[in-house]
């Protein structure tokens, strides 16, 4: 799955995509169906950026990763919810099937497994979004076992795509379930693989103390990947080479 020069310069074009389907993920976010036109596969791990734009002009975007594995016909999208989020507010109140959304991607070459290496994914909370991306590209390709995956959440319920993360013998923790637990260093210490490439997604807060671990835990520091999430619920890659 090799991007070219000409994928990124179509992936640069704004174009309108049709709303498929909405589901809700409780009041925290909401998981859109797209159908983009003439869109450029993504790798699992890329992002879209989504724009609305008012009667008078003004527009405003947020990035959000894909979810749908490359093979599907449809580009999936998680939108957490943001308090007094312009963008994510009208996304999961109003958005209705049938609407059309501005979207380009996909975007992120750095953040973006192969399919064809080792990988450790390290998701907290909707950072878990890439990764599902990840696990599903995996079982597409057959290829399941070279993705290792600890995600984290306060509760089950505040955890997306959890039955298919546990379904696929992913390390979750709850750390606000009874018998819960943290991922901490001892843990991240156990999943750690200084052979693979270590991709870490969250808030910044939590893909801080993820790096810490993995760095402590002796994961080279070349190996770690890291999307963070900022105020607004955009995504804040560290680097993109």
């Amino acid at each position: 799955m090799t991007e070219t020069g000409h994928d990124r310069r179509l992936a640069a074009v704004w174009r309108d995509a049709r709303v498929v389907d909405v589901r809700h993920h409780g009041d925290l976010a909401v998981i859109l169906r797209l159908d983009v036109p003439d869109r450029v596969i993504h790798r699992p791990g890329q992002h879209y950026v989504v724009r609305l734009r008012a009667e008078d002009g003004y527009t405003a975007s947020r990035s959000y990763s894909a979810v749908s594995a490359p093979s599907d016909d449809q580009v999936e999208l998680y939108v957490e919810k943001v308090p007094d989020g312009e963008v994510s507010g009208f996304l999961s109140e109003v958005v209705e099937p049938g609407d059309e959304l501005e979207c380009r991607g996909p975007i992120g070459r750095w953040f973006a497994w192969d399919g064809r290496t080792p990988a450790l994914g390290v998701g907290g909370g909707s950072g878990v979004a890439p990764l599902v991306s990840m696990l599903r590209h995996g079982i597409d390709v057959g290829r399941q076992e070279l993705l290792s995956l600890a995600v984290s959440a306060r509760t089950a319920a505040d955890l997306p795509y959890r039955e298919e993360l546990e379904a696929a013998g992913a390390l979750v923790a709850l750390s606000r379930e009874k018998g819960g637990f943290r991922l901490d260093g001892s843990v991240l210490g156990a999943v750690a693989d200084p052979g693979a490439t270590a991709f870490v997604c969250g808030s910044a807060r939590f893909t801080l103390a993820m790096e810490s671990h993995l760095l402590a835990a002796g994961q080279p520091t070349d190996s770690i990947r890291v999307e963070r999430f900022g105020p607004s619920g955009e995504i804040e890659e560290e680097a993109d080479g």
